[in-house]
């Protein structure tokens, strides 16, 4: 990726066309795409170095919104008895943390090789979470729960509108969707895409497609044909001088949403 004709990658990347299930919303590509990193899912100085950077924030603000609208006393372990369902899990990045603040987790992802890294690591940290090689259309699971979390993951999915409805049947009444994702803005494909991927090199070349970014708006309006309201939107931007990620009112680039289900 040597000059500048490969600013070009992500535009002839959209036309090279994979074999689509219209039953499902998996995106062989992007599945594979993820399957052959999946090694680097724990190592933070690795190609997920940029998630692990943005963990902390996303760990702090499901805890402090679960907190908040479950009425919940804070202790060492504030999420006992909550039940979340971490959709499109990876290798357990976020899974763990809330297990060890107590919550149930049951995670699913659509790459069989991202749930085994996740259960070798599992084996590591003797935390109790169910792990399934599921997307949600295919999941086969009577509980609901609490909680769900589509976190950096709808950019990835073959059908959004579809995504989410099938990962709505996954979820109580009164209960609380997070959705994180990229904003579809010029400012995102500069800082998200050329920036990240070509220039800083934060991400594997062609882990994004601008097109399968998700403006504000078009997300609020497929989650409300499925029952969910939404309760909070902030932006999530990076602090060079501090080396962290924090919540912003600027929802340009990265934002992060909390919906409940009516």
């Amino acid at each position: 990726y040597g000059d500048h004709r490969d600013l070009h990658y992500p535009l002839r990347r959209q036309r090279q066309m994979c074999i689509r299930d219209s039953n499902n919303t998996i995106n062989k590509e992007e599945v594979e795409k993820f399957s052959k990193i999946a090694e680097e899912w724990w190592n933070p100085n690795g190609k997920f170095k940029p998630l692990h950077k943005f963990n902390p924030i996303r760990i702090e603000y499901i805890k402090n919104n679960i907190i908040k609208d479950f009425s919940i006393s804070s202790n060492h372990k504030p999420l006992k008895g909550i039940s979340i369902l971490d959709i499109g899990c990876g290798g357990g990045l976020l899974s763990e943390p809330l297990a060890r603040l107590g919550a149930d987790v049951v995670g699913i992802d659509a790459s069989k090789k991202n749930i085994d890294i996740a259960k070798h690591h599992l084996k590591k940290s003797n935390l109790n979470i169910e792990y399934h090689d599921k997307s949600p259309e295919n999941f086969n699971y009577e509980k609901k729960f609490d909680v769900i979390l589509n976190m950096e993951i709808v950019e990835h999915v073959e059908d959004i509108p579809k995504f989410i409805n099938q990962s709505t049947k996954f979820l109580k009444n009164n209960g609380l969707m997070f959705i994180a994702t990229l904003n579809q803005t010029l400012k995102s494909y500069v800082f998200a895409i050329i920036g990240a991927e070509y220039i800083l090199r934060w991400l594997p070349i062609g882990t994004h497609d601008w097109n399968k970014f998700v403006k504000p708006d078009k997300l609020e309006n497929i989650c409300n044909k499925n029952s969910l309201v939404l309760k909070s939107i902030d932006g999530v931007k990076f602090n060079p001088l501090l080396n962290k990620w924090k919540l912003s009112n600027d929802k340009s680039v990265n934002y992060i949403t909390k919906f409940k289900k009516s």
